[in-house]
């Protein structure tokens, strides 16, 4: 599959993305923020870094980015996308996913290992893991608490669309422990931590992260 990945002002994850996607056994892309073409790409990665504005909020301008508006419209006919910490916040932003990330509770930038479960393994991120399974990927941010009304998060919760739970002690005060979450149809998903940065044993914590690419290989959507 062709994978795009979006580069940003500020993005800083870009090229790890890009070689994840190719440890992954996929073509990785270079897409600009800029531009209103997204190349003939199967999937979307909106990768992690800091963009220009996220001094007002982390993501409310790049939400308006050219390359947006053809990602908002792919993803609505089943592309799949993955938003990696900025690219996270830039999915909420977009309201192609519910909630919003905010300050870290503590106030503080963190950069841990941390450990996670995969709660939901139907998305075509996440199905090279099984149900349940504990990995420890790579976590780094300033604004990464996922906050969101409890009828949100109660229906988060009851549609299974919790991808991904902090175990141990939550790094960053997010709501119910919540790492990612995927939309309602299952094809986007936001996920706090870098799983680009746990693809290969010289470096980061181990490969753990390299499902999130592997999966696609073998993913089938709409």
């Amino acid at each position: 599959m062709k994978v795009g990945v979006v580069t940003f002002p500020g993005s800083l994850d870009d090229v790890d993305a890009q070689r994840a996607i190719r440890l992954g056994g996929n073509e990785a892309v270079a897409l600009w923020h800029g531009d209103h073409d997204l190349r003939g790409v199967d999937a979307i990665v909106l990768p992690g870094g800091f963009s220009y504005g996220d001094y007002l909020r982390c993501g409310a301008i790049s939400r308006f980015a050219p390359v947006m508006t053809e990602v908002i419209e792919a993803a609505s006919k089943g592309m799949p996308v993955l938003g990696i910490c900025n690219g996270f916040q830039i999915l909420c932003e977009s309201h192609l996913l519910p909630g919003a990330l905010i300050r870290n509770d503590h106030r503080k930038f963190a950069c841990i290992d941390q450990r996670l479960r995969i709660e939901n393994t139907s998305t075509p991120w996440t199905s090279a893991y099984a149900p349940g399974e504990e990995v420890t990927i790579v976590l780094k941010n300033g604004e990464g608490g996922f906050i969101a009304d409890e009828d949100t998060l109660d229906r988060l919760e009851g549609e299974g669309r919790v991808v991904a739970r902090y175990l141990d002690d939550n790094p960053n005060g997010s709501m119910r422990a919540i790492a990612g979450i995927t939309n309602a149809r299952g094809n986007v998903v936001g996920l706090m931590p870098h799983p680009e940065h746990a693809v290969e044993d010289l470096c980061g914590p181990g490969t753990d992260g390299l499902g999130f690419f592997t999966s696609l290989a073998a993913a089938t959507f709409a």
